[in-house]
């Protein structure tokens, strides 16, 4: 846990997902964001976030494809029939998607026992499987791929990319620090809807990606989000004399449309906080 509260993210191995199986994933990725525009926008979402990204939109370089609550039924299956995906390509990121929503949900438990709490943190929750490409080029080195924030869910598992260094995760707001890559193991990021429920006491870690050399740089990513209805606060039991509320519950909807509306990849938490 003190990996949670120093630093809002960690890597984790031996985490039962094969190693063949995240570099499948990884190739059915890139093919699949390597297809033409045309057919990438089929997979449009008029909500930011929920389905491809182009690029310009977040920055110039990067795009995603997202397929938002991917575990509801038929869910990745109608995502991928948008792709014409072959069906290699929908076994290989079926796979993967229920091991890695696998993951996610034992995060929970374990994040739990770790404050001393039992049960299933995020069970019904909405995650989001998204696939990220940035398109580096020799000319861009230098610069940012994806600018500083913090994630707006609860939790984020991402299998960063395994030979192109970029994510750099910043220490109580004081330096960017490279996380290295690490081939096999996965890091795990901590949002704001984690130090909202937690009262404090999970840090929501702020980060961004550089780009340190021009090739093509790609990632894949789980967010836990929150729960589907109602606002999510901390529970009683991380309430005391010693630990009063921190911050007003939020659903997790209203939330991101509140970082959106103020233009706030870090600081929109502070909106919530109960002034004493």
């Amino acid at each position: 846990m003190e990996a949670c509260s120093d630093w809002g993210c960690f890597r984790i191995i031996n985490h039962g997902i094969p190693l063949e199986l995240m570099m499948e994933m990884k190739k059915a990725s890139r093919s699949l964001l390597d297809l033409p525009e045309e057919i990438k926008l089929r997979n449009y979402n008029p909500v930011e976030g929920k389905g491809y990204t182009s690029r310009h939109k977040a920055s110039s370089v990067f795009e995603g494809i997202g397929c938002y609550d991917m575990a509801a039924p038929g869910a990745l299956t109608t995502s991928l029939t948008s792709f014409n995906a072959s069906p290699d390509q929908r076994d290989v990121v079926k796979k993967y998607a229920f091991a890695i929503h696998k993951l996610g949900m034992d995060m929970g438990r374990i994040l739990l026992e770790g404050l001393g709490l039992a049960g299933d943190l995020f069970e019904g929750w909405p995650c989001q499987l998204r696939m990220n490409k940035y398109n580096y080029t020799p000319e861009f080195v230098g610069s940012t791929g994806a600018v500083l924030h913090t994630d707006p869910g609860f939790l984020t598992i991402l299998q960063d990319d395994e030979a192109i260094v970029g994510l750099e995760a910043v220490h109580r707001e004081t330096v960017n620090t490279p996380v290295d890559p690490m081939p096999g193991s996965l890091v795990v990021n901590l949002g704001d809807l984690a130090t909202i429920w937690s009262n404090g006491r999970l840090l929501s870690v702020k980060h961004r990606v550089q780009c340190y050399e021009g090739n093509v740089r790609v990632s894949i990513a789980l967010f836990v989000l929150g729960p589907k209805k109602g606002a999510l606060g901390a529970p009683e039991e991380l309430v005391d004399d010693e630990h009063p509320r921190l911050f007003n519950p939020v659903n997790f909807e209203d939330y991101r449309m509140l970082r959106i509306t103020t233009k706030s990849p870090t600081g929109a938490i502070e909106l919530l906080r109960i002034k004493s």
